[in-house]
């Protein structure tokens, strides 16, 4: 029974789980905390995912691993390999006015989108870059290399033996700004810009299954991918779906063949793990936001979803605006959340509850417009991600989205997609693992369009969006 192991490097922590390569199933599991902060020294993570894989039981019996993680840290390298500042994740909004710069020089967004099918913001690569150019001129002439964190702990698990040896994947590569998933390659000249002048080294870009190096104990290492893809492929999603996950960000993804070229940047033409395209919108703002209501509310997870659930659909007239750490779709790194349409009567723990699930949901509503506009059919909402397991989420939901909307059993998706990518790498063919755990939970309600319409009115009156 050969076993492989998968690897999700998140923002808030690695989960390593353990399959039979054959079926699927989980063998044993790991998990250990991240530092928080949106500028991470990388060694943190190297930390926490050897002690992730101790508590897993090790990786001495796995002859294949792969890693999953966060998308557009920023990992600048010495020619010797040592790490030349603190990453900076995905996050780290600072770098929101060299994005600004980036979409100017190149003359708008609708160049970018035809260039690389990415519109800088704040979140992506090549805006961090820019950033690190004019404020830390002497960090950037030391750097010989940028990677991306999957991108980096993939390199440590096969030695680190030389700059060469950094490899990466599509899905990973096509967030950076400096890659076109369309046309499969990296565009330089764009690096370049960035770095004003610069050109440091780029990992090679590997296919869906080929190998990146091995383990010192033999395992064949997989090629990687962005959290993103590495969940869709967790999930098995396929065209129609709509992985909607809410973790820190909230992201709305969606399996296709045809890259988007959304000129607004809201919609980023990302690959997939598998050799397709994954049209994505994320928003800064996710789970979060509920842990901060409830916590103001002075109730647990549970007690907070049983308010709101208690309330009627619309929270008699509350929207709550969630952009509690700026927006990243739509574009406004600097905003604030919102309370709007308060009143006497409607101001109650229960109300407040509801609009602030209501109006999480209503932005990925947002996010999955954005995508359909683009072309890509969206007909199955598959909720995924930590704020999931909110079974006011799940019954809400359907109602906002106005269509049913299927929840997979608890799950460590991100590295079961790394997992099942590295049994592709060992065996040459993508294993369908299906019939693991039970079915999906679907939900269904009665469609609430108001909630949706009243939503959009109060982010135009607070934010002209």
């Amino acid at each position: 029974m050969p076993l492989v192991a998968g690897i999700d490097s998140s923002t808030q922590s690695c989960k390593v789980v353990v399959c039979d390569a054959d079926s699927g199933e989980i063998v044993r599991t790991g998990a250990h905390p991240h530092p928080p902060g949106t500028e991470i020294d990388p060694a943190a993570w190297w930390d926490a995912l050897t002690q992730a894989v101790a508590s897993a039981g090790g990786l001495d019996d796995v002859a294949a691993v792969s890693v999953g993680g966060q998308q557009h840290g920023m990992i600048c390298l010495a020619e010797n390999g040592s790490v030349v500042r603190d990453a900076l994740l995905w996050n780290d909004t600072r770098s929101a006015p060299a994005a600004e710069a980036l979409v100017t020089e190149l003359g708008g967004g609708k160049a970018w989108a035809e260039r690389v099918g990415v519109v800088p913001v704040a979140a992506i690569t090549v805006a961090k870059l820019r950033w690190l150019a004019d404020h830390e001129p002497r960090n950037a002439d030391a750097t010989a290399a940028v990677c991306l964190p999957h991108d980096w702990l993939t390199w440590q698990l096969g030695g680190a033996a030389s700059l060469d040896t950094l490899a990466t994947d599509r899905s990973d590569a096509s967030g950076t700004g400096y890659f076109s998933a369309a046309r499969g390659g990296y565009d330089t000249g764009l690096l370049t810009t960035a770095l004003r002048g610069r050109s440091p080294r780029l990992p090679r870009v590997l296919g869906p299954h080929e190998a990146a190096g091995e383990t010192d104990t033999g395992a064949a290492l997989g090629p990687g991918a962005g959290d993103n893809a590495a969940a869709a492929l967790g999930l098995h999603a396929e065209t129609g779906d709509a992985v909607v996950s809410l973790g820190t960000s909230g992201v709305v993804a969606a399996v296709t063949d045809a890259p988007p070229c959304d000129a607004s940047g809201l919609v980023a033409g990302f690959a997939d793990a598998t050799g397709r395209q994954l049209p994505l919108v994320c928003t800064l703002n996710g789970a979060p936001v509920l842990a901060a209501t409830a916590r103001m509310l002075g109730v647990d997870l549970e007690g907070f979803s049983r308010l709101a659930l208690s309330a009627r659909p619309g929270a008699e007239g509350l929207v709550l605006v969630p952009y509690f750490a700026g927006e990243r779709s739509p574009n406004l790194p600097a905003a604030t959340g919102a309370l709007q349409g308060i009143t006497t009567a409607n101001l109650t723990a229960a109300n407040i509850a509801r609009a602030a699930v209501e109006g999480l949901l209503c932005s990925l509503v947002f996010a999955a417009d954005c995508i359909r506009a683009e072309g890509t059919p969206l007909d199955r909402i598959v909720l995924a991600g930590g704020g999931a397991r909110s079974e006011a989420v799940a019954r809400i939901a359907p109602a906002v989205f106005e269509r049913p909307v299927a929840l997979p059993a608890d799950g460590e998706y991100v590295a079961l997609g790394a997992a099942r990518q590295a049994a592709w790498t060992l065996t040459g063919e993508l294993p369908e693992w299906s019939g693991q755990g039970p079915a999906p939970r679907t939900f269904e309600a009665n469609p609430e369009p108001d909630v949706v319409t009243r939503y959009r009115e109060a982010a135009a009156l607070t934010f002209g969006q």
